[in-house]
């Protein structure tokens, strides 16, 4: 009974109207308003919930952007990274399938024209950067030993006999010594004379004492010269590769016999012949 009266008491208290005024600045009536002291008490705290809720709300909404802003700053880096992963597998199948053929020669002939905590994209970006410099670098190097590798002469012209070396000799026809800029090779006329490297015809044509003449700059500072043909089947302006017949033996200019007078010129200067006709392809 007790109890019930102690309920009942409180239950008064909580419905025990309140007056709120509201006083205007005006002449205007005071407004008055009664509410029972427990929708006070249920405005209060609907009022912190709520509070509360937004608050929550708001928190929520700036870490979602935040960490949509990361999502989009990591998805950039790592489309970076797999692009230049996919460059470096590339790369490396590249000197796989270049590696396979065995000798320096086939190589050069193939190499086509041509990050604890969070992810430290930056570190990863920059080993990256180094092995791509690296590969980039490894590739020039190829190229670069790969144009050699084409513009250096090879061989002989023609097979024959070697009747005059690159040197101080005596003139077959005046007697008088005199350097000769070349290698002097007999053979039978009408022999197919080959270009000793690829490159493009700079000259072919008369030449008055070396008679028919061709020139041929293959790039790197070598050129080559192939005179006292009988015919010249190459244009100036032509571009032959190692091996491509370009003119046939004769005679012409001053010449004791069918034979192919042979020079190698590397950066305006003469040299012996000798020297890249003993290499093999």
């Amino acid at each position: 009974m007790l109890d019930f009266q102690r309920i009942k008491g409180l239950c008064k208290k909580a419905f025990t109207p309140i007056t709120i005024m509201l006083i205007p600045h005006s002449n205007v009536k005071t407004l008055n308003f009664k509410i029972p002291s427990i929708g006070i008490v249920i405005s209060i705290i609907l009022w912190i919930f709520g509070t509360v809720y937004i608050v929550s709300i708001a928190v929520d909404t700036v870490k979602y952007h935040i960490m949509e802003k990361k999502f989009n700053y990591y998805s950039q880096q790592f489309l970076e990274l797999r692009t230049t992963i996919t460059a470096i597998k590339n790369a490396e199948s590249e000197f796989k399938r270049l590696f396979h053929f065995g000798t320096k020669e086939k190589i050069l002939e193939n190499v086509e024209t041509p990050n604890q905590g969070s992810v430290d994209m930056e570190t990863i970006r920059e080993e990256i950067k180094r092995t791509i410099e690296t590969v980039g670098e490894i590739r020039e190097y190829l190229q670069h030993q790969r144009n050699l590798y084409f513009a250096t002469p090879k061989l002989l012209p023609v097979e024959g006999n070697i009747t005059s070396h690159f040197g101080m000799r005596e003139h077959p026809r005046s007697g008088e010594d005199e350097f000769h800029k070349g290698m002097d090779i007999s053979a039978p006329y009408g022999t197919p004379i080959r270009a000793t490297a690829g490159g493009i015809v700079s000259f072919s044509g008369g030449s008055g004492i070396k008679g028919n003449l061709i020139a041929i700059e293959h790039g790197l500072g070598f050129t080559t010269f192939y005179a006292h043909n009988r015919v010249n089947i190459v244009k100036v302006g032509q571009k032959v590769r190692r091996g491509e017949i370009i003119a046939y033996v004769g005679s012409t200019g001053n010449a004791t016999g069918p034979h192919v007078h042979y020079e190698v010129w590397k950066d305006g200067k003469p040299v012996n012949p000798r020297k890249y006709a003993e290499r093999r392809p």
